[in-house]
Formats: structure tokens, sequence, C-alpha cells
């Protein structure tokens, strides 16, 4: 069974800093596609960053310049340094990986989430 294992999140002062971790376990082939969703309350679930597998990286205009997404293909980790947060980053992010089953098959996968507050 494959799962997705988030850590990192907690309480963070405006313009401080956390890393969020997402580990892969379980049988699989390869871990392709990484990203990292967030949902803030009462707004939808949207896309931060991703990284594909060659460390081509995505991300959202609102994050970029402040939050770096970087991945362990060895270690099928990946990972979402955040820098300058604000309080409008205060959400639940969740690891989100597009994980190869088997020849030809790929499924997504999301982890738990975990909760980041940036508040004074």
């Amino acid at each position: 069974q494959v799962q997705l294992v988030e850590s990192g999140g907690g309480l963070v002062q405006p313009g401080g800093s956390l890393r969020l971790s997402c580990a892969a376990s379980g049988s699989f082939i390869r871990v392709n596609t990484m990203a990292w969703y967030r949902q803030a309350p009462g707004k939808e679930r949207e896309l931060v960053t991703s990284i594909a597998i060659g460390g081509v990286t995505n991300s959202a205009d609102s994050v970029k310049g402040r939050f770096t997404i970087s991945r362990d293909n060895a270690e099928n980790t990946v990972y979402l340094q955040m820098n300058s947060l604000k309080p409008e980053d205060t959400a639940v992010y969740y690891c989100h990986a597009a994980i190869q089953i088997s020849f030809g098959y790929v499924v997504v996968y999301w982890g738990k989430g975990t909760l980041v507050t940036v508040s004074s």
C-alpha cells in the first residue's frame, strides 16, 4: 500500500520560515511528478508548486521567490522550503504525487495534510 506522509507544519511568525517534507512509501516502481497544494479556510484547494522527476518546477505566482520545492529521488521525498511567510500562507498543505504502481499504471496519491499557521 502506497502512502504519502507529510511533516514539518506548525506555527510561525510573519517573515519566518518553515520546511515541509513528504515521503512516499510502499510498493511502487517510481514517483513521477510531486507537488504541494494548500487549502485555506473557506477556500478551494490550490496548487502551490510542483516538481517533475527530472527537476523541472512550476509555482504559483503568489509564492514565487519565497517558496522552493526540491526532491530526493533516491528517498522518494519532496521538500517545500517556505521563506518570508505571510499570514495569507496559512493553510493546510497537502502533498500530491503521481506514482507508477506497475508498468503503464500511474495512480495519484494525496497526503493527509499538515497545518501551517502564520501569525504573530
